[in-house]
């Protein structure tokens, strides 16, 4: 039998969890699917060691209740992975929003139903349900991915994702380990796993910067200053491009005598974080400019390891922060462990897995286990694998794969696909912000629009083909004035293979951002296609 609700939301992350807490304030009936067994979204599954956030912790959470925001003390600068779902389920608590969610659910199917004008949803269990809206909380990082390597199947040790990682320890003491990849995840979980590994591989094909979290303790006084200091802090987070209270810089590195430069650099250094992102105006903008910081961080790594072979092999050369910048802890020191051993798989790709381990073109690594950072599908990777079809049977897939350009409207919406709202999506400022308060503002958002459909009585919103390709073409042009496309990343898709290289990300600023999608919505959803057609269930 089908059940009806006014919308279903899909996740029961930060996303899922406020925008069910708004839906339900608002008046509205909602369903919330999540496929693990609780909420928390990625941070209930990326349970691998040393996982932590990169943004400080009194700002990596919700802004939009004082009363929420005081009750919760974090005990870190940078909260780990334990912390951070210990968090979400205090609030989902607080909200009371579990009865809204059914969980160790996945959604199947998603289809438009032109004749009532609504969504008909089909679970992994075999429920179905029909809502006026559908909105998508999957994250931009929710779907792992791991290179086909030749004999993956073979090998007879342990072997784990570090975006799909057991909820039960994994004991690494007395094993050879192999860890794959070293981006955030793998730079995170090394120096961990070598703690009491036997022996560490660390297969690397790019080399990357990192700068140290400076990760401390919390005084029972600054948690209580944190606390005081709420409306100020929310104030700043709201007009600031990065969503964070971080000031903007305001000055250019190549203008900067080289005395005072340093000094800003090292300051920077010392303090950790993303600081150093922010500490001039045109790091991702002018070339001069990224090359004189990551000559800076070069050096940074050059000074840590003892090897100067071991060392040449970690610099990278890529433009500063147009990955994912990392923060580490005791990272590349970690290489000064004789235990540790880096193989640059420039110089020895992996010709395929083993039964017994690694084999690379120069030697086989024998293994008890083997970690995969190989990271995400990223930005558009769990959208596709949800089975998504809009106006005429159009397909999700269909639209965006094979070569097909993506574009959203505000990366919030697709033309063709009435209703459908996405919270942190492709082509919005998404994983380039501190993450909560871009879903802050788009639950917010989305919140808005659907009072403002239920006042006017319109029972259907979508996005002009126009309106869509104009935003599509503003967020290219965008990233194109900067060095972020220069660089292959996962945030341009090209750690998948065959997915077609695009970069989903508005970079203007999520201060900028807002006031576009504020604009929108006061111009009566400028933009959109508002449709009056009735429901019948």
């Amino acid at each position: 039998m089908t059940q009806y609700v006014d919308a279903v939301v899909i996740g029961a992350g930060f996303s899922g969890i406020y925008m069910t807490y708004k839906l339900h304030e608002d008046g509205f009936s909602v369903k919330t699917f999540e496929k693990a067994a609780g909420v928390g979204g990625v941070w209930n599954v990326a349970r691998y060691p040393g996982a932590r956030c990169d943004s400080d912790s009194f700002y990596y959470n919700f802004m939009f209740s004082e009363d929420l925001y005081k009750k919760w003390s974090w005990s870190k600068r940078f909260a780990g992975q334990d912390e951070i779902l210990s968090y979400l389920n205090f609030v989902a608590d607080e909200l009371d929003v579990r009865q809204y969610m059914q969980f160790n659910t996945e959604v199947k199917s998603a289809v438009w139903n032109e004749e009532h004008s609504m969504w008909h949803i089909t679970t992994g269990k075999g429920d179905e349900f029909a809502a006026t809206y559908l909105i998508s909380g999957v994250g931009c990082l929710s779907t792992s991915s791991i290179p086909n390597f030749k004999g993956i199947a073979d090998f007879q040790g342990q072997s784990y994702h570090t975006g799909e990682w057991p909820h039960t320890d994994v004991n690494f003491k007395g094993k050879r380990v192999g860890v794959i990849g070293t981006g955030s995840s793998g730079v995170q979980s090394i120096p961990v796993i070598a703690e009491t590994a036997k022996e560490v591989y660390v297969f690397q094909r790019t080399p990357q910067y990192s700068v140290p979290t400076r990760n401390r303790s919390f005084t029972h006084e600054e948690v209580e200053q944190f606390k005081n200091e709420f409306h100020s802090a929310r104030r700043i987070m709201l007009t600031s491009p990065s969503g964070l209270p971080i000031p903007k810089a305001t000055k250019s590195i190549v203008e900067t005598p080289e005395e005072e430069r340093n000094t800003i650099l090292e300051n920077a250094w010392d303090k950790g974080g993303m600081i150093l992102n922010n500490a001039f105006n045109d790091i991702t903008i002018n070339e001069k400019s990224n090359e004189l910081v990551s000559e800076f961080l070069r050096n940074k790594i050059r000074a840590k390891i003892k090897n100067p072979e071991v060392a040449e092999d970690l610099l990278p050369y890529y433009y500063y922060a147009t990955k994912r910048p990392i923060l580490d802890t005791n990272y590349h020191d970690t290489y000064n462990q004789e235990h540790v051993t880096l193989v640059n798989l420039q110089q020895q790709p992996i010709e395929c897995i083993t039964k017994n381990g690694i084999k690379t073109t120069e030697k086989e690594y024998p293994l008890d286990l083997i970690v995969f950072a190989t990271g995400y599908d990223a930005m558009t990777g769990t959208l596709l694998k949800l089975d998504i079809k809009g106006r005429k049977g159009l397909s999700l897939r269909d639209k965006w794969q094979n070569g097909k350009k993506v574009e959203t409207y505000l990366g919030l919406g697709l033309a063709g696909f009435p209703n459908f709202f996405t919270i942190t999506g492709p082509q919005s400022p998404s994983v380039l912000t501190n993450v909560p308060s871009a879903i802050e503002q788009h639950v917010e958002w989305i919140s808005d629009c659907l009072k403002y459909m239920r006042q006017h009585h319109l029972k259907t919103i979508e996005p002009t083909e126009d309106a869509q390709r104009q935003w599509s073409k503003d967020c290219t042009e965008l990233a194109h004035n900067t060095l972020f496309t220069k660089t292959a990343s996962w945030y341009t898709g090209s750690n998948i293979d065959g997915k077609s290289p695009d970069f989903l990300i508005y970079l203007g600023g999520l201060d900028n951002y807002r006031q576009i999608c504020n604009k929108v919505s006061q111009q009566g959803y400028k933009g959109y296609v508002l449709g009056v057609n009735k429901i019948q269930v």
